[in-house]
């Protein structure tokens, strides 16, 4: 399956921290009672919403049972965000491109 990108390829794509920035304001509930509910440190929730932390696939399971959604999306956004990174920061000039036969 083939999925379009939405984006330019040049912009990075969001971190999965930017999202709950935008999704917890309209929760009600505070990011102390948020980390609380999850089961997660304040801390590390305040690290994944600043950009700081990853979204591990622990956390991503703890999100998508909250928000319904689950992991899958949260996993996809941060591998995006990764893969973004990785591509653009990693020196890739010395390994070749095969071709399969």
């Amino acid at each position: 399956m083939n999925y379009e990108v939405n984006r330019p390829l040049a912009r990075c794509p969001s971190h999965p921290g930017a999202l709950l920035e935008d999704i917890i304001p309209a929760t009600g509930k505070t990011k102390v009672e948020i980390a609380s509910m999850l089961g997660i440190s304040r801390q590390q929730l305040y690290d994944i919403i600043g950009e700081r932390k990853p979204v591990s696939p622990s956390v991503a399971a703890r999100l998508g049972k909250m928000f319904g959604d689950g992991a899958a999306i949260w996993l996809r956004m941060q591998a995006g965000y990764d893969a973004w990174h990785a591509e653009r920061e990693t020196d890739l000039s010395k390994v070749p491109t095969l071709k399969v036969a």
